[in-house]
């Protein structure tokens, strides 16, 4: 142990760590990281590790074997994928304790992540089409063209992503021509991911094309955002910011808003009924998993692969390797329609 160490017990480093990734890291995410290195704080104590200092490279690969086997209290067997982002959360957290000297600089190196096949680390979190027309219908009876309905509508029919749909503007919607445009603004706060290359028109049909006007004409707060633009999906002080959207995702796709819990809950007692507390629910689904849950249906109901990637702005490969989910028979089936019998 080098006589530069500070020490410190793996708990309050752990505390450390997480309040200086508060800031950048969702609430999703945070919550994630904490419930990873929790298993590591209870195999430190397992292993009466009380001060980081004391940490080795052989430690680490028992706590490797130990998490991957599922050996705590409460933590199951995990697959390989889960235990690689165990593992590079760790290693972030290690990266972190030698910036503040509570290990030896280069530890997070000796963390060895396990090898994933590209398959194998294409994840699976998407929300189902029944569950998904489920809470439209439910808005559509009881919120028609609020907010929350504007929102899981537009996400859900265009499988576009929670940045874009914040990106839009009171202008970028086309109620004669039932069509969305997006455009790549970084100067004004609002950029695409892939840039002026995710610019384009996205067509709404006619029902989405009438709640987004009925929620303009009644429901939208008239108000600007910091740089004077009119942005469509707003609170009373602007442009709904991110964090606000994701927790109106997470709070609807919770089935018990539309159906029964899966998990035996009462709704009166339940710990992740509120907004701030719906992304623990482990039935409730991301932004990104209504992205990945439209785009599979399109392509379930035969939408060509291109129409599919240029209405998502996705590539064809990234397209087969991370969202679609159709089994070879589902696949085949569609390709049967453009063939005609000989």
């Amino acid at each position: 142990m080098s006589d530069d160490l500070q020490p410190i017990a793996p708990a309050t480093a752990v505390n450390l760590y997480l309040d200086h990734r508060e800031p950048e890291l969702s609430e999703k995410s945070l919550t994630n990281q904490r419930y990873r290195l929790n298993s590591f704080i209870e195999w430190t104590q397992s292993k009466g590790i009380e001060n980081m200092n004391d940490l080795t490279g052989r430690d680490l690969h028992e706590f490797r074997v130990w998490r991957r086997q599922g050996k705590g209290s409460e933590y199951g067997e995990v697959s390989k994928v889960t235990l690689w982002g165990i593992l590079a959360t760790l290693r972030k957290f290690l990266e972190f304790c030698a910036s503040i000297d509570a290990v030896e600089q280069g530890m997070r190196e000796r963390v060895l992540l396990p090898e994933v096949d590209p398959e194998e680390a294409s994840k699976d979190e998407k929300l189902d089409t029944e569950h998904a027309e489920a809470i439209l219908d439910y808005l559509n009876r009881y919120q028609y063209a609020s907010r929350e309905h504007v929102i899981l509508g537009i996400l859900w029919h265009t499988g576009i992503r929670l940045g874009s749909l914040r990106s839009l503007d009171l202008g970028d919607f086309d109620a004669d021509g039932q069509y969305l445009q997006l455009r790549h603004r970084p100067g004004t706060g609002t950029p695409l991911k892939n840039g002026r290359a995710a610019e384009r028109s996205i067509a709404v049909g006619d029902f989405y094309a009438e709640v987004i006007q009925e929620y303009i004409e009644n429901h939208r707060d008239s108000v600007t955002d910091d740089y004077g633009r009119e942005p469509l999906i707003t609170s009373n002080q602007g442009r709904l910011s991110e964090t606000p959207i994701r927790s109106t995702v997470y709070q609807w796709t919770r089935p018990c808003m539309v159906g029964e819990c899966p998990h035996g809950e009462n709704p009166e007692s339940c710990e992740y009924m509120t907004r701030d507390t719906a992304s623990g629910c482990p039935s409730s689904r991301s932004p990104h998993g209504i992205r990945r849950g439209s785009i599979t249906k399109h392509l379930r109901d035969g939408t060509p692969e291109e129409v599919v990637s240029d209405r998502m702005n996705v590539s064809n490969d990234v397209l087969d390797q991370h969202y679609d989910q159709r089994s070879e028979r589902e696949k085949m089936e569609v390709r049967r329609e453009f063939i005609d019998d000989a």
